[in-house]
């Protein structure tokens, strides 16, 4: 089996080696992508084919996993090749986007003349010892995307039509990366009121279990909070008029500032987190 997988960066690279590693021929396209993302696809087998047409041709697949604000405008580019594939491909995206957008991306991908899985992927990069995030999948081309549990990737289907897996995963994102925003704010106001240290022996004492999990979850931030601004505003499109879309708004604004802080510091953590979630 021949998969396309867009792009390469950390999930996508992962995803890639563990199909590779289990037998399929894995392609990619570096268009638009830095040394970092052909230095990832090198490592996972992934084959480099930047012409758009030849990549869809090449595959029984792909896989759109990018950053949520990318989504769309993947599937228009490849509108042309899909439409030259005549129903070849089956198209999956599996990015964290709300179920309004991955309805649109499904209009523009049928209209091509393609069919269409909605995925939505919960945990982290599929790793060398066996650890795979689950892919949730809905709509009727589900049962084609169970193929590559061959290929050592966890599918389970949902039902509820296209939209139903994006709806899981913006539930799950919501409990996660909100909470993880949570931990951001009550940091930035224990350093504001110069508390971190009397937040950090309180929490240890009253809250072991969740100071744990803000330990462990937070450090792991940083280098990736520029692709979660777009997970909170898929969460808050996809709540709508509910009063909660306020919160993931705000969500984004902090993800944006931490991710502007980590540009601008380079390796160093931000002052205010490493003060009380640094282990």
């Amino acid at each position: 089996m021949r998969i396309a997988i867009i792009a390469a960066g950390e999930m996508g690279a992962g995803v890639g080696a563990r199909l590779h590693a289990k037998g399929a021929e894995v392609v990619t396209s570096l268009v638009g992508r830095g040394s970092g993302s052909a230095e990832r696809a090198r490592h996972a087998g992934m084959i480099a084919i930047d012409q758009d047409e030849a990549l869809v041709a090449a595959a029984d697949m792909v896989l759109s996993i990018l950053p949520p604000a990318d989504a769309v405008a993947l599937a228009q580019r490849l509108a042309p090749a899909l439409k030259a594939a005549k129903g070849k491909t089956l198209y999956a995206d599996c990015n964290a986007v709300a179920p309004e957008t991955v309805k649109r991306v499904a209009a523009i991908v049928t209209a091509a003349g393609s069919r269409f899985v909605d995925v939505g992927i919960i945990g982290g990069p599929p790793r060398p010892e066996g650890y795979t995030p689950r892919f949730y999948a809905s709509g009727e081309a589900g049962n084609e995307l169970a193929r590559l549990t061959q290929f050592g990737l966890d599918i389970r289907p949902v039902e509820g039509g296209i939209g139903a897996a994006s709806a899981l995963k913006m539930a799950y994102a919501s409990l996660t990366k909100g909470f993880t925003a949570i931990g951001i704010a009550s940091a930035r106001g224990a350093a504001k009121g110069r508390v971190a240290a009397a937040l950090q022996a309180e929490l240890a004492e009253s809250q072991p279990h969740l100071f744990a999990w803000l330990q462990r979850q937070i450090p792991t931030v940083y280098p990736k909070a520029y692709r979660w601004v777009g997970e909170m505003e898929e969460i808050a499109r996809h709540l709508g008029a509910d009063p909660g879309a306020q919160m993931f708004a705000g969500a984004a604004r902090s993800y944006e500032s931490l991710a502007r802080q980590w540009r601008d510091g380079g390796e160093e953590e931000p002052g205010f987190l490493a003060d009380i979630f640094r282990r």
